[in-house]
């Protein structure tokens, strides 16, 4: 076995989306190639009702497909063809747009206020740009959940993973999404086959990935029997992280445990034209969806059927 090493790290930025919601971009609107066959990835993590109850009101999608995973609060969705729907905690969509769909996502928190979710993209290959949109709506309880004898937790939403396979099929970049939890000092490996691109995103604890320059770390202060001590934290909430090629990733949670996607898939490698929520191959392809928004024929007869 080859561990992957690390090729990049970088902290998700913040950023302002839809109608005002604040979140976290972890990458997007790069080099395309960088992720292929992923286009971006977002965190919407808020605890104040304000900062994303604005939503995301109707807006185009085409050639790409949008998988969004809700940990807490819901999102009532919409689209027009007449989709709708509300996904819960531990829920997950995967909306293949295809030709073209015009939707809607309105987050609302929990008791307490909180929402949280990430949207991940995926670009669609030439032949299936221009495919009739569907959905794949998958509620927490069919999602199958791996307990080690370690006590790591991974949530198999996509693809082949210890004996289990993910409710999500028929994804073009034959994709892998897991949620995964390490406990606290424990080193895990996780394989993944070679020929897939792989990143992975902490969004909770603290943990270092085998081979990465330099740990995930801060140095914090904490009250141990009522002694002021500095502990090497690790943590890296909101990382991200690219690997290189190798057929496994491994990694060492921190003293609070860590938890993280790691998300891997078959490279596209067509070139991008992409225009906001529209990616197509080339820009004339662009130009005609652009064109289609501005004259009503953005939804195609077939996706209407």
């Amino acid at each position: 076995m080859s561990v992957r090493p690390v090729a990049h790290t970088s902290a998700a930025r913040p950023t302002l989306e839809g109608a005002g919601v604040k979140l976290h971009r972890a990458f997007g609107f790069g080099d395309p190639s960088a992720f292929d066959p992923f286009l971006m990835f977002d965190d919407f993590r808020n605890d104040r009702p304000q900062d994303y109850e604005a939503g995301f009101p109707w807006h185009p999608h085409r050639g790409i497909e949008t998988i969004t995973y809700v940990l807490s609060g819901t999102v009532d969705h919409g689209d027009s063809l007449g989709n709708r729907g509300t996904l819960g905690a531990g829920d997950i969509q995967w909306m293949t747009a295809g030709s073209g769909i015009m939707h809607q996502e309105m987050p609302k928190g929990d008791a307490q206020g909180r929402m949280h979710g990430f949207q991940l993209w995926a670009n669609l290959p030439s032949s299936l740009k221009m495919t009739s949109p569907r959905y794949q709506d998958v509620p927490s309880a069919e999602i199958p959940e791996i307990v080690d004898d370690d006590g790591t937790v991974v949530r198999v939403i996509c693809g082949d993973f210890w004996g289990k396979r993910g409710p999500v099929d028929g994804i073009a970049a034959d994709p892998s999404y897991l949620d995964i939890s390490v406990p606290a000092g424990r080193t895990k490996r996780f394989p993944v086959d070679t020929y897939r691109q792989a990143f992975a995103y902490i969004f909770e604890g603290s943990g270092n990935f085998r081979d990465a320059s330099q740990p995930f770390g801060v140095l914090v202060e904490k009250e141990v029997d009522g002694q002021e001590v500095h502990i090497r934290d690790d943590s890296g909430d909101r990382t991200l992280v690219r690997f290189g090629t190798g057929d496994e990733v491994t990694v060492t949670a921190g003293p609070m445990g860590l938890r993280f996607l790691l998300v891997s898939g078959a490279p596209i490698r067509e070139p991008v034209a992409w225009h906001g929520p529209i990616v197509m191959n080339t820009r004339q392809e662009l130009m005609e969806a652009v064109r289609d928004l501005q004259n009503g024929t953005f939804i195609r007869e077939s996706a209407r059927l």
